[in-house]
């Protein structure tokens, strides 16, 4: 704005007009600009908060899932076995390492 009023003030009124038109053109370039970045910064935002629900969709199923499992598998386990709670444990120290692969991939991926 500085450069346009010293602009109108060596040129004359006469060309008021044109000083005016060209900052306003300045101005709406820098308007287009500024909405097309915060758009983007928009669109950004918008991706990360689906991963993170996609995230915890996943999380959610393979508990679901690890439960669901778990139990028949513990009885399977446990009628299977001599000592019954040594086949417990493994069943599920296998489940629980499944979830924790799972978790740790997730936070790796989200790190990234």
């Amino acid at each position: 704005m500085r450069a346009a009023y010293d602009a109108r003030a060596e040129l004359g009124p006469e060309y008021e007009d044109a000083i005016a038109a060209g900052l306003a053109e300045r101005v709406e370039e820098l308007v287009a600009y500024r909405t097309a970045e915060l758009r983007q910064v928009n669109a950004r935002s918008r991706e990360d908060r689906d991963d993170v629900r996609r995230g915890n969709t996943h999380r959610f199923v393979l508990g679901i899932v690890s439960l669901g499992t778990g139990v028949p598998i513990t009885a399977i386990a446990a009628n299977s076995v001599d000592q019954g709670l040594l086949g417990v444990i493994a069943a599920w120290a296998g489940i629980v390492g499944v979830n924790a692969v799972f978790a740790w991939g997730s936070r790796r991926k989200s790190r990234e």
